[in-house]
């Protein structure tokens, strides 16, 4: 049986991340991927549809992390405008923080492909990934957790972190719970070439059906991702090529000029997760596993390079004394790690719902609201900064 410092199930964006900061602090990691190692050629030689922004704290972090980050796939925004369903409008801009971006668009599989090429340059790092290397038990002895996978082989780490997603085997064997409240809506993501330069600016729609989001990717490029209802999702899918990409820039008030589809749509159901705890004996949930939100703040991914950034800054150099799992040290984490999620989950939530709402006086008060919230300068910084750095 072999025997690590970490075992960390879930090869994703927070996942690869933490393993690769550990090992720069010399642990060792079991890195276990029940799908394949992502691939030059899936990553980087077309168009994902699986768009993220990227704040500039964790990006920051993947860069003092020697991350090799794809730049030519990446765009930066300068400039986010939001608009309300009565029309009021919001804007926000790096430059009033001041900051060099609000955020970096790039897709999913591009981040974590430079991830692990970064993660296979280290000694400390155990890759283990497919179908037989998935977890099928764990077992708490003492200082230590030891893991079985399918094709048998046992594992023996003094901290267990569940980075698998939302249905996280992990937080199932250490009996930790996860309050989930669905959304009843969709998500419809694609990538789209635009008729008119998007500058680096960002939009965002509250809509009758739903919340419509542009983020601008390299060049005369824009991904969507459209929060509405399954039916709603159902027939957006549904249409053609040419018709999709209408009621996609009808719905953007042809902020982009005409547009044409580049890869093919997707859609996902979305919902809140919540977990009353985070931690549990010897093990440490981060990133969806930990915390699900509704994707119009952008936060999801953010948060769990958070978590990861934040237990990692914890852990620190590596002594005699410390380790990984120690009660005090997950306690520590679960403090510090609480008020971020909570919050963001909190806002995007009561705006996801308050949204959905069609009373007359509940659509005049949020525009209102939101016409308020764009007149006062301060107010706006402290939300940019807290947005994008995760500090007031």
């Amino acid at each position: 049986m072999d025997t690590y410092d970490v075992v960390i199930n879930g090869g994703g964006l927070a996942g690869s991340a933490l393993a690769l900061a550990l090992a720069q602090n010399r642990w060792t990691v079991l890195l276990i991927e029940r799908g394949e190692l992502p691939s030059l050629e899936v990553s980087l030689s077309n168009w994902q549809s699986r768009i993220y922004a990227f704040a500039p704290r964790p990006w920051g972090w993947l860069e003092r992390l020697g991350v090799e980050l794809p730049l030519a796939r990446a765009q930066a925004v300068f400039k986010m405008i939001v608009r309300g369903d009565r029309g009021s409008r919001l804007e926000f801009a790096a430059e009033s923080v001041p900051l060099p971006y609000l955020a970096m668009i790039a897709e999913a599989e591009a981040i974590r492909f430079a991830l692990w090429q970064q993660i296979q340059k280290l000694s400390g790092v155990t890759i283990a990934t497919g179908e037989s290397a998935q977890l099928v038990a764990a077992e708490w002895l003492g200082e230590s957790v030891t893991v079985t996978t399918a094709d048998g082989r046992r594992a023996s780490a003094r901290l267990l972190v569940g980075a698998e997603g939302r249905s996280s085997w992990v937080r199932e064997a250490a009996r930790l719970t996860a309050d989930v409240f669905p959304y009843e809506h969709h998500a419809v993501v694609a990538n789209f070439a635009c008729k008119k330069e998007h500058r680096g600016v960002a939009y965002q729609w509250f809509r009758d059906d739903g919340v419509l989001a542009y983020l601008p990717l390299p060049g005369k490029r824009t991904s969507i991702v459209w929060s509405t209802q399954p039916a709603r999702a159902e027939q957006l899918l549904a249409a053609s090529a040419e018709d999709f990409a209408a009621e996609v820039a009808a719905a953007g008030e042809w902020v982009l000029g005409r547009l044409t589809l580049i890869t093919p749509p997707n859609r996902f159901p979305l919902s809140l997760l919540r977990c009353p705890k985070v931690t549990a004996r010897r093990v440490l949930l981060i990133g969806d596993a930990a915390h699900g939100i509704h994707p119009l703040s952008g936060h999801g991914v953010n948060l769990g390079f958070n978590d990861a950034a934040t237990f990692s800054e914890l852990l620190g150099e590596k002594t005699p004394v410390k380790d990984p799992g120690d009660p005090l040290l997950l306690i520590r984490y679960a403090r510090q790690r609480f008020t971020e999620p909570f919050l963001l989950q909190s806002v995007t939530d009561a705006l996801a719902r308050g949204f959905g709402l069609s009373h007359p006086l509940v659509q005049r008060v949020r525009n209102w609201g939101m016409e308020v919230v764009d007149r006062l300068p301060g107010l706006k910084t402290h939300l940019i900064r807290y947005a994008t750095l995760a500090q007031w």
